[in-house]
C-alpha cells in the first residue's frame, strides 16, 4: 500500500509551508490593462496562494518562504501577507538600491476576461527578490528539523524563474523529505518562463529531478507531458475530455518512474467562454481513481487561482484525515468558489466550501 503518511499536528509547528514568489496583481476590473486608468491591487503567487488559503479558509497554521525588497512596495506586499495571516518569519529581506536594478517586487497585470474574450495576464517580474533565492540562503534544517512541517507546497512556476530557484527547490524538497514532511508540487508549466532556461528539455530535466522527492503531484495533461514527459492517450488540450482510464494509464506510467508518488491529481476544465466553464477533478491514490462532482456551466468571476484553490483543498482533506474522495471534493469545490471572487486568493470559509460540496445552491443567505 502506498499510503500518505502525515505528521500529527502536535509534532509540527506548521500545518503548511509554501515556497515561491509572491507578486502584486494589478486588476483593471472588467476593463482592459491597455486602457486602464486605475487598478485594484491584490497579492498572489501560485505557491503562496495555497498557504494563504490554508490559513484563511481552512484555519491551519501556515508560513511562506520567499524574498522581498526593503522598500515601500515590499512593505505593501508585507501588509497584504499579514492580512492573510501567513507567517513571515522565514522571509528573506533584501536591501534595495533605490532603482530596482538589484531587487524588486514582481508585478502581474491580469484581466478577468469575459465571454469570448479570454483572461489575459502580463507579468513584469525581472530581477525580483524571490527569483534570486539560491541554495544555502534558507535555513531548511531549522524549518523542517527544529520547527516541523506537515505539508510543504512548491511548484513549477517558481522552479522555472531561474537556474538558482530550481536548485533552491531541489534543496528544499530534499530536506523536507529528510524530516518527513509531505511534499506537494504543482507542475504549472509555463513555456514562457522555461524559455530562458532551455525550454521543454530543461523543464523535463529539472522537474524529473524534483519529482524524485514529491509525494503529491498536481498538474494537467500539458503539465505531465511538458514537465515529466508522460503522454495521455485520448485526451484533448488541458484534459477537458480525458477519459478516466486514460488518466489512470498515464499515472501508472508516472508511478513506475516515480514510485514515491502517493497522490496525483488534475483539474478538468472545459471553457465554453471565459465566463462559463465546466469544472471538476480526478485524483489518484493507492492505485485507485477518485472523481469529484462536476460543476457544469460554472459562472466565472475571476478564474485566476482556481487551481491553487484546488491544491489547498486537497491538502486540507488529507491533513484532516478525510480520505481521497473527500480530498478531491474539497479541492474541486474550493477551486470553484475561488473563481467566484476577485483576486488570486481564497475569500471563502470552510463552511461555504462544505455547503457547495453538498449542493446547497446559491440562494441568499440571511
Amino acid at each position: 500500500m502506498s499510503e500518505l503518511i502525515i505528521k500529527p499536528a502536535a509534532e509540527a509547528k506548521w500545518d503548511c509551508v509554501s515556497f515561491g514568489e509572491i507578486m502584486l496583481r494589478f486588476d483593471p476590473g472588467f476593463g482592459r490593462v491597455r486602457n486602464a486608468r486605475s487598478f485594484t491591487v491584490w497579492e498572489g503567487g501560485g505557491e503562496y496562494n495555497v498557504a494563504r488559503a490554508m490559513r484563511k479558509c481552512w484555519g491551519k497554521r501556515a508560513a511562506v518562504v520567499t524574498a522581498i525588497p526593503k522598500n515601500d512596495i515590499g512593505w505593501l506586499l508585507e501588509d497584504f501577507i499579514m492580512q492573510g495571516g501567513v507567517d513571515m518569519s522565514h522571509v528573506i529581506w533584501r536591501d534595495f538600491d533605490g532603482l530596482g536594478k538589484n531587487t524588486r517586487v514582481g508585478l502581474n497585470f491580469t484581466e478577468k476576461g469575459f465571454g469570448i474574450r479570454p483572461a489575459l495576464g502580463c507579468s513584469d517580474r525581472g530581477n525580483t527578490a524571490a527569483s534570486q533565492i539560491r541554495p544555502g540562503e534558507v535555513n531548511w534544517e531549522k524549518l523542517f528539523g527544529e520547527e516541523g512541517v506537515r505539508w510543504f507546497h512548491t511548484g513549477g512556476i517558481f522552479a522555472a524563474l531561474a537556474s538558482n530557484t530550481a536548485e533552491a527547490v531541489i534543496e528544499a524538497v530534499q530536506v523536507a523529505k529528510k524530516y518527513g514532511a509531505v511534499v506537494a508540487y504543482d507542475l504549472n508549466y509555463r513555456a514562457s518562463l522555461w524559455k530562458s532556461q532551455g525550454g521543454k528539455d530543461a523543464a523535463q530535466r529539472i522537474n524529473r529531478e524534483i519529482a524524485k522527492y514529491v509525494d503529491v503531484m498536481i498538474g494537467n495533461e500539458e503539465d505531465f507531458t511538458a514537465c515529466l514527459g508522460f503522454e495521455v492517450e485520448g485526451a484533448d488540450e488541458h484534459l477537458t475530455t480525458i477519459e478516466t482510464d486514460s488518466f489512470a494509464k498515464m499515472i501508472q506510467k508516472a508511478v513506475s518512474d516515480f514510485p514515491n508518488f502517493k497522490v496525483a491529481a488534475t483539474t478538468l476544465r472545459k471553457a465554453t467562454t471565459a465566463s462559463l466553464n465546466d469544472w471538476s477533478a480526478i485524483l489518484w491514490y493507492d492505485g485507485k481513481i477518485y472523481e469529484s462532482m462536476k460543476h457544469e456551466n460554472l459562472e466565472i468571476y475571476d478564474r485566476v487561482g482556481g487551481g491553487d484553490g484546488f491544491a489547498s483543498g486537497v491538502a486540507y482533506g488529507f491533513l484532516e484525515g478525510k480520505g481521497p474522495q473527500l480530498a478531491v471534493e474539497y479541492g474541486t469545490a474550493h477551486g470553484a468558489l475561488a473563481m467566484t471572487t476577485p483576486g488570486d486568493t481564497s475569500m471563502v470559509r470552510v463552511e461555504e466550501v462544505e455547503a457547495a460540496m453538498k449542493g446547497k445552491g446559491a440562494r441568499v443567505i440571511r
